[in-house]
């Protein structure tokens, strides 16, 4: 009776690995990585400095999803955030529940 157990826990820790490194790899194809460091700051701010401003905020994921999307400002700083076209809404929230796990 152990052993599904296990194997069960053991395949979601593998499926949650894979969408984790999934979406990184979305945030490097579509010039992500270029602005935001995931534990640094570049031009915009680190994505865990993001996640942990924004934990526990009801519906911040769609706002940061529309941000990602349509751009925005004043948050972080004077250097406003570029819209970003090449990112449609779906990826933009597959984007955002990504870095709001990163905490």
């Amino acid at each position: 009776m152990k052993q599904p157990l296990i194997l069960a826990l053991s395949t979601g820790l593998a499926v949650a690995s894979v969408n984790v490194n999934a979406n990184e790899q979305l945030a490097q194809s579509k010039n992500c990585l270029a602005c935001h460091g995931i534990e640094q700051k570049i031009v915009g701010p680190a994505y865990k400095d993001v996640a942990n401003k924004y934990a526990g905020q009801p519906d911040v994921a769609d706002k940061l999803a529309e941000k990602v999307v349509k751009g925005g400002g004043g948050v972080w700083g004077q250097m406003p955030m570029p819209p970003n076209p090449q990112v449609s809404a779906e990826e933009a929230k597959q984007l955002v529940q990504w870095i709001l796990s990163l905490r």
